[in-house]
């Protein structure tokens, strides 16, 4: 997985929060929403926001209960944001994400290194909805490890899956989202059209810093 700056420790605040403190709960969740909020949107499409404010309502709910720091927090805020996801997927009977045929994704190799590929600059809706076209573990993996920025441990955590299974997942991920970048070179890639990026849907709930694919959080 790249190299990325390691987000910012909010450990202080998240206990703060769970004293009651509601503007150290709003920076716990400026700091989580918009990277949730993108996985969501893989996940479920135009229904992420619903989905993550009724995450967030239970995350508000049984917070005093949580026990852990910032980076455990994030893991258990996904964790309920990927079981109302699920809950909602279930019950429409819908797949979550669209895969695209193995063979038309190896048709040729790469000749870039693949995080330098995927991860380059990118307009936001245009990178998750390439990554909507891998399988669902596939698409999980590198949003969780590339997005929310989740280590192996808690990823294999929220999943239900082994670490050494995430890594995997998330490597064949990053190399078959190269193979698409080819295909469909991405706004503000050496190969793809100039100009600005398509609306981020996490803009309408709270900022987000970049736009970049490797900056989301």
């Amino acid at each position: 997985m790249p190299q990325q700056r390691a987000p910012e420790d909010l450990s202080g605040q998240l206990r703060a929060a769970q004293q009651g403190d509601e503007g150290a709960f709003e920076q716990v969740f400026r700091a989580v929403q918009p990277g949730l909020l993108r996985y969501l949107t893989v996940l479920v499409g135009a229904d992420a926001e619903d989905v993550a404010s009724e995450a967030w309502l239970q995350i508000a709910r049984d917070l005093g209960g949580f026990q852990g720091d910032f980076d455990g927090f994030r893991g258990w805020t996904a964790t309920i944001a990927r079981n109302r996801a699920m809950d909602l997927l279930r019950s429409r009977r819908r797949r979550p994400a669209g895969s695209v045929p193995l063979e038309e994704l190896l048709d040729r190799a790469s000749g870039d290194d693949t995080e330098g590929t995927v991860l380059a600059g990118a307009g936001t809706s245009a990178a998750l909805a390439l990554i909507a076209r891998l399988p669902q573990d596939q698409a999980e993996a590198v949003l969780l490890r590339v997005v929310l920025d989740l280590d192996a441990t808690t990823t294999a955590q929220v999943l239900g899956k082994r670490p050494g299974a995430v890594r995997m997942a998330a490597h064949r991920g990053l190399r078959k989202l190269a193979r698409l970048v080819e295909k469909h070179p991405l706004p503000g890639t050496p190969d793809g059209p100039v100009g600005p990026s398509e609306k981020n849907p996490a803009e309408r709930v709270t900022p987000a810093d970049g736009t970049t694919l490797k900056g989301l959080r």
